[in-house]
């Protein structure tokens, strides 16, 4: 399933790794996520209640689906995101929450009798006789429960922990994260950019627009460079920004060797605790699923991730794709599918107005109602059109605003209908001003300000003059851009 073109791999060097047991290959620059797809494997996982079939659903930290365990002995780490770890040689990775094997699961016997195995039904169950409990039932039921399993040893795996401090802290780097970062550190701030994947960019890895005259990749590698010149700035990777308190303190965790084979000594994870004067947050948004029957089948996934697969890894999830979406985003993954070669089965749309015109099946004022097949998708259900041959489905329900961090401190977050979706209130942080897609600007455009404007309400509440932080090239990027998103 590897295109033969595209993405941000390098194809010239081939990785071996393990999954379930079997060899496969990936390339430099791949997740285990875009490998395995890479190599046709669907089945990852098994749902924790009803053990029913599981595969990849998206392409970044929100993954729910590919949970893995790697390492061996008292190094053995549950929950691993296939979306987030990078392959690397010799790695050795092993599905979770099964009973017998992956492709045959004693457990998803659950699945059948889900009439009847309502929520906390076993407290009601199997409470008699009374001496069976602790004995049969409990036993049976606490190896059933849970993801993932520790080693009950002392893990000889060496972690560090350090400090941090900085006038501004950027999270995320997406187009608003990168722009923020710039204003900021243009001003003479100290500036920290924290950014949880391996590569700066954000969604703009993942996407086809331009910015400046240039992929917008691009333009975000060669403000990275220009950022990493800067000795006022910390660039930190592979970090993820995990708690906001108070003071003005963050928590954040580093994955500092979980990449390598041999780490050298070195730490496998650090925890930073960064102190900040302020804060632009910038985590961007996630992807909305739309409920159908049997969404859950491997091959379901994201319209975003599916899009994201062919741009970054060069990898296409499916050879016959079909597209169900309630908005225009959805299209552009049908534009990038065609473009990239893929063959798409049928894009479905919920609108009856939809401004859609390509050359592949077209269903306007429909909806998938259902998916066929077991272990991976074999058709899908439309209204009016009955079944279409298809082997991936791309949802796309919208946007939400990631908001999670801005409500460390009880703050709530409020509606916009305008997005459907909630964004977060002003001043839920002391001290965090929230840019581009978390606060709900969707396009290209509106994150370069919105990253430049909030990191000019941080300096101006710092006391530091931003006159100076946005000229030339920068300037030219906000006003030469390609639409992001309506």
């Amino acid at each position: 399933m590897r295109l033969e073109t595209g993405g941000q791999i390098n194809r010239d060097k081939r990785i071996t790794f393990k999954f379930n047991g079997t060899e496969y290959q990936g390339c430099e620059g791949d997740t285990l996520a875009s490998a395995l797809l890479a190599n046709r494997v669907k089945l990852v996982a098994r749902s924790f209640k009803y053990h029913r079939p599981r595969g990849i659903m998206s392409d970044g930290s929100q993954e729910p689906n590919g949970l893995v365990e790697l390492h061996q002995g008292d190094q053995i780490t549950p929950n691993v995101r296939l979306t987030q770890q990078e392959v690397h040689s010799g790695i050795d990775a092993r599905p979770q929450n099964y009973w017998g094997s992956l492709d045959w699961d004693l457990l998803e016997l659950n699945d059948l009798l889900s009439p009847f195995l309502g929520a906390g039904f076993y407290y009601k169950t199997f409470m008699w006789p009374k001496a069976f409990w602790e004995k049969l039932y409990e036993p049976v039921i606490r190896r059933a429960a849970g993801l993932g399993k520790l080693s009950m040893q002392r893990n000889s795996d060496s972690y560090e922990k350090a400090f941090a401090f900085c006038d501004v802290l950027v999270i995320g780097s997406g187009p608003a994260g990168i722009m923020a970062a710039l204003t900021a550190a243009k001003a003479g701030a100290e500036v920290i950019l924290c950014e949880e994947d391996f590569r700066f960019g954000g969604r703009l890895n993942s996407e086809t627009h331009q910015i400046g005259g240039k992929p917008g990749a691009d333009w975000a590698a060669d403000k990275i460079v220009e950022l990493s010149a800067m000795e006022n700035v910390r660039l930190m990777r592979r970090t993820t920004v995990t708690g906001a308190y108070d003071g003005g303190t963050y928590g954040a965790l580093e994955r500092v060797a979980h990449h390598v084979t041999d780490p050298q000594g070195a730490p496998l994870e650090c925890f930073w605790r960064i102190v900040a004067k302020g804060c632009v947050y910038a985590a961007g948004a996630m992807e909305r699923p739309i409920a159908f029957r049997n969404n859950d089948r491997p091959g379901v996934m994201m319209a975003s991730a599916v899009r994201g697969y062919v741009n970054r890894f060069g990898v296409a999830p499916g050879k016959r794709v079909a597209i169900f979406g309630n908005n225009d985003d959805a299209f552009r993954t049908a534009r990038d599918l065609d473009a990239a070669g893929v063959r798409i089965a049928a894009y479905v749309d919920t609108r009856e107005e939809a401004e859609i015109d390509g050359d592949f099946p077209i269903y306007k004022g429909a909806q998938i109602t259902n998916v066929k097949g077991r272990k991976a998708v074999e058709a899908v259900t439309i209204t009016g059109r009955g079944d279409v041959m298809a082997d991936c489905v791309a949802v796309s329900g919208g946007w939400n605003p990631t908001v999670h961090l801005t409500c460390h401190m009880n703050g709530r977050p409020q509606w916009d209908e305008n997005i459907v979706g909630f964004v977060p209130r002003h001043g839920m942080i002391p001290g965090m001003e929230v840019a581009g897609a978390a606060k709900g600007h969707f396009s290209t455009k509106a994150c370069l300000q919105s990253g430049i404007g909030s990191a000019k309400d941080v300096l101006k509440s710092l006391g530091i003059s931003a006159r100076a932080a946005l000229t030339g090239s920068g300037r030219r990027d906000v006003q030469d851009h390609t639409v992001l998103g309506s």
